[in-house]
């Protein structure tokens, strides 16, 4: 199954600001993700996928 940052952070009934925190980024660049205003670079996919247990092939950003 493919996964949206959002579907990702719903997933654990987290707020935006819980998600931030837990990748190490504002809660603005998140919220920017979520909307695909802008896109996480490497070292913050690698933190997504180890937080919320999914693989690159599993989130969709566009």
């Amino acid at each position: 199954m493919k996964y949206t940052l959002k579907m990702l952070r719903a997933s654990k009934n987290w707020s935006q600001l819980t998600a931030s925190k837990a990748i190490g980024v504002s809660v603005d660049t998140w919220g920017n993700w979520e909307r695909k205003r802008s896109y996480p670079d490497v070292p913050h996919i690698k933190k997504i996928q180890e937080v919320f247990g999914v693989t690159y092939d599993d989130i969709i950003f566009l």
